[in-house]
């Protein structure tokens, strides 16, 4: 058995103990954990993925490193992933932990995200959390100003993009030069 397979045996193994053999959730979990140990063994470029200390398997901690060609760039964002207990059938709740300025983040200690893969309407349950992670990470490296959260934010980036990318430098020095700090995680 190969390094990686016995790895991927052992985390599942461990994860299995969180989840008590009679949950009506027993499927959604066990689909949780195979995307988690998919998501956290092999991710996408830019991104680190764990549980917090509980082990709370709904809740996700990444880390994402934006690639050179964002404006975000050389930053490290905490993002807090959420997955419902009715997940794959609802999306699920992902925001920055760190502080950005983006259009479609909100410019706030919430760090909402507006993306339409997760808007209830678009989200599909086929959707996997990495779909979702790289839709995040191309967000920071093309904004989308036309469908805003932050429309001043929108406004500018499309009137004055010279001044937005001075805002967006001031804030990776100012919020993200440092390892994300995440909240604590309560079961």
């Amino acid at each position: 058995m190969s390094t990686k397979r016995i790895a991927k045996v052992h985390f599942t193994h461990t994860i299995h103990h969180l989840i008590p053999p009679t949950s009506p959730h027993t499927h959604t979990t066990n689909q949780i954990i195979q995307e988690f140990a998919s998501a956290s063994q092999s991710p996408p470029p830019g991104f680190t993925i764990a549980l917090p200390p509980n082990d709370s398997i709904h809740t996700w901690h990444v880390v994402l490193s934006p690639p050179p060609e964002s404006p975000y760039h050389p930053g490290r964002y905490g993002i807090l992933l959420s997955l419902p207990v009715d997940y794959p059938f609802k999306p699920p709740a992902v925001r920055f932990i760190t502080r950005l300025y983006h259009p479609n983040i909100t410019n706030d200690s919430l760090g909402n995200i507006c993306l339409a893969v997760l808007k209830p309407e678009n989200w599909k349950p086929s959707t996997k959390i990495v779909a979702v992670l790289e839709a995040v990470r191309n967000l920071l490296i093309e904004p989308q100003p036309d469908d805003p959260l932050e429309d001043r934010i929108a406004d500018e980036y499309k009137s004055d993009r010279a001044a937005w990318e001075n805002k967006v430098k001031m804030h990776v020095a100012k919020y993200a030069m440092e390892e994300p700090t995440f909240p604590a995680v309560t079961s």
